[in-house]
């Protein structure tokens, strides 16, 4: 059984749509259409109506089972989808992975030009992290030190562009399980993780619920990637709003190509009940939409 009795009597969709609709107000002001030279348009157009914002809304969820920081927790929320958003367009120019379709539209670079593209990318990331440090005194420092540091650590040569390099030096080569692991990790896991965990920071918990709060999201971002190589080789990119099997054409390695579609899919329910007992371990009495969001997360179609 893959879901819990709490994640099974908790309506994600209603708890979501509130959450969703705040982190969109909130990226709309945040994401400035007044950049010199039309910058603004190309950032606008990499974060806005599109995407399932799943890691901001993991920042909520875990920010509510700690009792956390509201203005905290929605500016976390949208500096790790605004980090995310960077990372696509990057990911997506002719340098890496070339590719043309990216939420149901043209990439930023197909839109806007190369340089366009480059320059949106990095003005999401700076962003990102003056969200983290306003000049309001409604986030104490101290949280602001906190989720820069976990934010900085996960996007990083020690998270996501650590991964994406393996990632780049691994077409055409035969990766173990073990290699294949480490490299999502860093380049899918470690950001969805930092999303848990900086939620968590937000709020205040002990060491338990920590250690298991980052059990959850080490096993939900293995998850989240396993699937998506799944839905890579099964879904079309109408379905994915990306497109589909470009890891099979550029000889990619992926849990797929390794485990075989059988094997893959086992491994994803493996995982979510990893994380399912993790949360169960954390001593949290209010983790019903980190449940919800790990079921959804493995059990979803696009």
């Amino acid at each position: 059984m893959s879901s819990s009795a709490g994640a099974l009597n908790f309506d994600l969709r209603v708890w979501s749509a509130a959450h969703l609709a705040a982190v969109e107000a909130s990226l709309s002001d945040w994401v400035k259409a007044d950049a010199p030279a039309d910058l603004g348009s190309a950032m606008r157009y990499a974060v806005l109506d599109g995407g399932k914002r799943l890691r901001p809304l993991l920042v909520w969820a875990a920010s509510e089972a700690v009792g956390g920081n509201l203005d905290a927790t929605q500016r976390a929320a949208c500096a790790v989808e605004l980090i995310h958003a960077y990372s696509l367009v990057h990911d997506d120019l002719p340098c890496m992975d070339n590719d043309v379709l990216r939420r149901g539209k043209a990439t930023v670079h197909v839109a806007f030009g190369e340089a366009q593209a480059l320059l949106a990318g990095d003005a999401l990331q700076a962003l990102a992290f003056e969200l983290l440090a306003p000049d309001v005194g409604t986030v104490p420092f101290e949280i602001q030190a906190r989720l820069c540091r976990l934010l900085a650590v996960a996007a990083g040569q020690a998270g996501m562009a650590g991964g994406q390099a393996i990632d780049l030096a691994s077409v055409g080569a035969k990766l173990t399980q073990a290699q294949l692991q480490h490299m999502h990790q860093l380049k899918t896991g470690a950001l969805l993780e930092a999303s848990v965990m900086m939620g968590a920071a937000c709020g205040q918990s002990d060491q338990r619920a920590r250690d298991s709060l980052k059990t959850f999201g080490a096993a939900l971002g293995l998850a989240f990637q396993v699937v998506d190589d799944i839905l890579d080789v099964t879904q079309d990119a109408a379905t994915l709003g990306k497109t589909a099997g470009k890891d099979a054409a550029n000889d990619k390695p992926t849990y797929v190509s390794l485990m075989g579609l059988n094997g893959a899919h086992d491994y994803a329910q493996a995982l979510l009940q990893q994380a399912l007992v993790a949360l169960r371990a954390s001593g949290l009495s209010e983790t019903r939409a980190l449940e919800a969001l790990a079921d959804m997360v493995v059990n979803r179609n696009t």
